[in-house]
């Protein structure tokens, strides 16, 4: 059964190889360049991409565009891809010496690139958060406000701040599982 008539044709699914080679052209050479970084190695990188899309087009039925863009379930994915080739390469670090010799220094994460997923991923999250929630928990966590100074502003006691703090961050936990970021 295909699209009534009229409407407009619908985008090919990551389980098809059309929706994974689009998905490839449009997000790949980007989660290669942050694979290579997170790295240093050009052969782990390409296997981190690899990895990636085998996951997309084995998962394709959990993704949901409703929750999150194909870009950031797709570096969603490759975090998780990269945080488990580093404890791998940690755990048997002979590993390394059969493959060429990564960039010095980039054994590990680096701050400021897992920063920059973290943040795509945190700012999804919080999309998914209600209105209150979201804002109590920008301004409690990320600029650092005390609740009192948050519920005199809002016009709501005190203990509404800290509900929704708690409550929003429960939320928070939930939208990162959803959107399969695992700690």
């Amino acid at each position: 059964m295909g699209s009534p008539p009229g409407a407009p044709p619908t985008d090919p699914g990551l389980d098809t190889e059309a929706g994974l080679r689009a998905a490839y052209s449009a997000h790949g050479p980007e989660i290669y360049r942050y694979a290579l970084r997170q790295l240093g190695d050009d052969g782990g990188a390409q296997e981190v991409v690899q990895e990636v899309f085998l996951r997309a087009w084995r998962r394709a039925d959990s993704y949901d565009a409703s929750l999150a863009s194909l870009r950031v379930w797709l570096f969603a994915i490759a975090r998780n891809v990269v945080v488990d080739e580093i404890r791998r390469l940690n755990v048997r670090p002979w590993r390394r010496q059969l493959t060429d010799e990564p960039e010095s220094g980039r054994d590990s994460i680096g701050p400021a690139e897992d920063a920059l997923v973290d943040t795509w991923l945190v700012e999804e999250a919080l999309r998914r958060l209600r209105p209150e929630h979201r804002q109590a928990i920008v301004q409690a966590y990320l600029r650092g406000r005390p609740h009192a100074e948050i519920a005199a502003e809002a016009g709501v006691p005190v203990g509404t701040i800290r509900s929704r703090v708690f409550y929003g961050l429960k939320a928070l936990r939930l939208a990162m599982d959803e959107m399969g970021v695992e700690p």
